[in-house]
């Protein structure tokens, strides 16, 4: 402002209220920049394993459950893997049944791979199938594009896109919400699909796991370089094949370097909160069970890696997922009973 233009408003006793009105306007301007560039709360529901059985009798349930999820309008939902049991045929009809009921949500759907939909597929009640051959299948049928399922589905990031050297993999997405880092990973139950009597098998689950890895990595690199405030996993198996905690890892676990040279001590070096999600066992359990694999520490609790294992199977329930940004433990769960469950 210019020392006439100065003089003139002082003279007029309008000098003061300019300089109050402008300091006013800055004020209320960083306040809205300040309230936009928080982290907001959001929800998001975890599902998995299911409809299991017979369509007459486990569709109505389960799009009783999808109503009830619509009726709490989340930002997304996040189903974890088997969408149908491992005894019922891996047909391209069923997939396209689970595609449609993953498509009347009316928010966003986000899909990860389990053993029921492909691992699974050669046993004979399953229809014989050849397990890579159905993951193909899921591959253009649920992850053709770069974007979720639902009615109103969000971009996604996949792999395939990303990492050319693991182009087969456009199942493995990740996205930001809020501050929050979300990744899902191909890691199916029935031992990660690690079957050593099948050198097919093997060759499968040694390239995938490459891949799972590669993404991990990328995943915590993506976490640092946008200072995520939290990130959260999602598989399909359950690590721990039954056991509820402190488990070390054998040699034979088609899990122990996915955790003990990936997941574990990149969550351990990172420090801010991380949720693994996972479906296979059918019990709704929260807990901590995994353990630091690097010194300082090694051996204890890994206390920012906190685990939900969603219901399944005969419990056709879900989780309600609350997520703050800005608090030192962002999750907070709270299960979405469904009254036609029969358990």
């Amino acid at each position: 402002m210019s020392h006439r233009l100065n003089a003139r408003l002082h003279r007029l006793g309008l000098l003061s209220l300019l300089t109050a009105c402008l300091g006013g306007l800055l004020g209320a301007t960083g306040a809205v920049a300040d309230e936009a560039a928080a982290p907001r709360r959001f929800e998001f529901i975890a599902l998995g394993d299911m409809p299991y059985g017979p369509a007459e009798t486990a569709y109505p349930v389960y799009q009783q459950l999808i109503r009830q999820i619509n009726a709490q309008a989340p930002a997304f939902s996040l189903h974890v893997g088997d969408f149908k049991s491992g005894s019922s045929p891996c047909s391209d009809q069923e997939f396209a049944h689970q595609r449609d009921f993953f498509n009347q949500f009316d928010s966003a759907l986000v899909y990860t791979p389990g053993d029921n939909e492909w691992t699974d597929c050669h046993r004979p009640a399953a229809g014989g199938y050849s397990p890579q051959e159905r993951l193909d299948m899921l591959r253009d049928m649920f992850f053709g594009a770069p974007r979720s399922l639902g009615r109103q589905p969000l971009a996604v990031q996949r792999q395939s896109d990303l990492q050319p050297a693991h182009a087969r993999f456009r199942e493995n997405l990740r996205f930001e919400r809020d501050g929050v880092l979300f990744l899902t990973l191909n890691v199916p139950g029935s031992n990660n699909g690690f079957e050593p009597r099948d050198l097919a098998a093997v060759q499968e689950f040694l390239a995938r796991s490459e891949a799972n890895l590669a993404w991990l990595q990328a995943g915590f690199e993506r976490a640092r370089s946008q200072d995520v405030r939290a990130l959260v996993i999602a598989m399909q198996a359950d690590p721990f094949l039954g056991a509820n905690q402190w488990m070390d890892f054998p040699s034979h676990s088609g899990f122990t370097r996915l955790f003990e040279q990936g997941l574990l001590p990149l969550v351990q070096d990172w420090g801010r909160p991380v949720l693994l999600i996972h479906g296979d066992s059918h019990r709704f359990v929260i807990d901590r069970p995994f353990k630091a694999v690097k010194e300082p520490g090694k051996g204890q609790v890994l206390r920012n890696l906190l685990r939900l294992q969603v219901f399944g199977e005969q419990e056709v329930h879900a989780v309600q997922v609350s997520v703050d940004p800005a608090s030192p433990d962002p999750f907070a769960f709270k299960p979405l009973f469904n009254p036609l469950s029969p358990h």
